[in-house]
């Protein structure tokens, strides 16, 4: 019996780096994904200036978000900053706990998508003191990678919540 149980611990134990390993994957290819393009961006256009890419949908748009989602609460970076630095670590800590394990791999790539997406804009708003934004739908505010990956991310928790309560 103890021979199985201690098996079954290491094999738990292996799993759990795995799992941990394809997280550390995905926060970084997000990542990337999100400072690569923001850089690209921001070295071709200038503030405000726009690209068209499909005309009258999608253009490349330069902007220096100050503010929140949709540009609420203008010039709060450091307030933005502190949210992310408590939420942040929040984030990571349900993550490696034991709620996501029962939640299950939805929850968990949730979880992964918000903290690829604090970790992306924090970093604009330390290094620049606003968030670079750039995908421009005209119908929508303009957004970014890392917006994207909290959109989705904020989406996949609620529905797999809302799931796991049925």
């Amino acid at each position: 019996m103890r021979a199985c149980a201690s098996s079954a611990k290491k094999k738990e134990k292996k799993n759990n780096h795995h799992s941990q390993g394809i997280g550390i994957l995905v926060v970084f290819l997000i990542l990337s994904l999100d400072q690569l393009s923001k850089f690209i961006v921001s070295r071709y256009l200038s503030a405000d200036q726009s690209i068209p890419i499909i005309k009258n949908v999608l253009a490349l748009t330069l902007v220096h978000n100050t503010g929140a989602a949709f540009g609420i609460l203008k010039n709060q970076t450091l307030l933005f900053i502190a949210i992310s630095l408590i939420a942040l670590p929040a984030i990571y800590f349900n993550f490696k706990g034991k709620a996501a394990e029962e939640q299950g791999r939805l929850s968990r790539l949730a979880l992964l998508l918000l903290i690829s997406g604090a970790i992306g804009n924090l970093i604009d708003r330390i290094i620049w003191g606003y968030v670079i934004d750039f995908i421009d739908f005209h119908i929508w505010p303009v957004f970014n990678v890392a917006d994207s990956a909290i959109s989705i991310g904020a989406i996949l928790l609620g529905y797999s919540l809302l799931k796991s309560k049925r």
